[in-house]
């Protein structure tokens, strides 16, 4: 998947789908796409981006999915979409409004196709999105209708503080709430 500069620089701004249907499992949500998403048109597209890894190693996904496969997600009752949908290189680009634009329009797609959990992956986009200074990765007391929200560390591969064992623990924390029959009757907290 070898891009020129050219070609990334042509993909900012770009939009890529989403990746989603009704009733999903669970629905993951990045904070935007980078160049290398846009210029690729699948999600999570870079490499050593840990996304894909880390759903088969959480136990999301039977094998290691490649981001050309990605539609194969829904077949696992799974999804992905975007805080904020234009493509930038970093993060760092986008504003705090569009942050809080993107999750007013979060709210109306979830609103709209009710999965059972929306998994945010980046603390600090799911933050400034919802207004919620002191959330952290994990189960929030936030729900939007009956989808219940999941905040998950950035799979980026520059996101230090989680190597890719502890990236996998905190995913299948999220897998064992959002698939194990005991785990929606309990409180997930305990999962």
């Amino acid at each position: 998947m070898g891009f020129t500069p050219e070609e990334l620089q042509a993909a900012r701004g770009r939009l890529v789908p989403d990746v989603a249907a009704p009733g999903l499992r669970v629905l993951f949500c990045g904070i935007n796409p980078g160049l290398m998403s846009a210029a690729a048109g699948h999600h999570f597209a870079r490499p050593g981006n840990r996304f894909w890894p880390t759903l088969h190693a959480a136990g999301f996904t039977p094998r290691v999915l490649k981001p050309a496969e990605q539609e194969e997600l829904l077949a696992y009752g799974l999804g992905i979409t975007n805080v904020v949908e234009r493509a930038s290189a970093r993060a760092d680009e986008l504003t705090a409004e569009e942050f809080r634009e993107g999750g007013r329009h979060l709210v109306e797609k979830v609103t709209r196709l009710r999965p059972r959990w929306l998994a945010v992956a980046g603390v600090t986009a799911y933050r400034v999105a919802f207004d919620d200074k002191r959330a952290q990765v994990g189960p929030q007391e936030r729900t939007i209708g009956d989808t219940r929200i999941w905040v998950l560390p950035n799979p980026s591969g520059l996101n230090a503080h989680y190597p890719p064992a502890a990236l996998a623990e905190a995913y299948a924390r999220l897998r064992a709430a959002a698939f194990d029959e005991e785990a929606e009757e309990g409180d997930v907290r305990d999962v």
